[in-house]
């Protein structure tokens, strides 16, 4: 298989947990499969599976879809062995099969019980990609890197790096630690609410989970944060450091933070107030989208 070209991420895409096909009925997938079929008629260029996603999950939606990347924004090498997940990617459409990204990330230690030696277990899971028969090769996958020592693996041994909940600051180191021509594709978590503490609430809901993850405190540590700023589901300071609150044009404002830091490609994931759980926001998809037109 043959690179993906940065231009075929476009400039902004959409991430959500929402698109797993595996874990809904029939009538979920449709609308999954309708929801992801509007964003690229909407123009975003990729669509980022969220949520440790299956290599079926993202079949899916490469069978709804012509034109739009399908990404797995990430794929935890724990649930997955590589000369499975590099089957099931042969197995798809050898028409669409260039339109998919694997993502691929090492989770967390309090998540996955056999969690041990993450970067040693990376580098082996790539080589067994490698190996695949057959492959997916380097210019197909990219890596959930926050680290140095990652990063440098994302540009040495995949397209790029898909970091997630991290600063415009942290592109800039990013995008040093990769050189100029690795892909730096950050999320950025979005709600579009102009109620500042009601979008805060919102906000702190979905941060609260991550701050008892050690892969993010630290990484948020060496960014200059400080324990103080993980009380109560996040400080003032980090909220605004890590999300983009407010309206549609805040939000292109913020995003373009990231271009300006070195960022190639920013994948937005909307948040709502639901408390019923992430599920399909298509009506701010599309005020993004207009908000954006043609920077899209």
């Amino acid at each position: 298989m043959a690179t993906v070209t940065h231009e075929a991420f476009g400039r902004v895409g959409i991430w959500s947990s929402a698109l797993h096909g595996s874990r809904v009925d029939d009538p979920g997938r449709k609308a999954i499969a309708e929801a992801v079929a509007e964003l690229e008629e909407l123009g975003y260029g990729t669509v980022w599976i969220g949520g440790s996603p299956s290599p079926d999950d993202a079949a899916d939606l490469v069978a709804a879809t012509r034109t739009l990347t399908v990404a797995t924004g990430i794929l935890s090498i724990w649930g997955h062995a590589a000369e499975d997940v590099a089957a099931r990617i042969a197995a798809i459409d050898a028409s669409a099969r260039g339109r998919f990204v694997l993502g691929l990330g090492v989770s967390h230690g309090p998540l996955v019980p056999q969690y041990a030696k993450p970067y040693s277990a990376m580098v082996a899971y790539l080589d067994a990609l490698d190996a695949g028969a057959p492959p997916v090769e380097p210019g197909r996958r990219v890596l959930a890197a926050l680290g140095p020592k990652m990063l440098k693996l994302a540009a040495g041994r995949a397209l790029g790096a898909h970091p997630y909940l991290v600063t415009s600051e942290h592109t800039a180191e990013a995008r040093e630690a990769l050189g100029p021509q690795a892909l730096l594709a950050p999320e950025l978590s979005v709600v579009l609410d102009t109620d500042l503490d009601r979008a805060r609430t919102t906000a702190r809901n979905m941060l609260g989970m991550y701050l008892q993850l050690p892969n993010y405190t630290a990484n948020l540590l060496r960014l200059g944060f400080s324990e103080n700023d993980f009380e109560g589901g996040g400080s003032l300071r980090l909220l605004d450091a890590l999300f983009a609150i407010g309206d549609a044009d805040r939000v292109k404002a913020r995003t373009q933070e990231y271009f300006d830091a070195g960022a190639d490609h920013v994948a937005l994931q909307v948040l709502t107030a639901d408390e019923d759980g992430p599920g399909l926001p298509r009506a701010a998809w599309r005020e993004l989208a207009a908000a954006f037109g043609d920077d899209l």
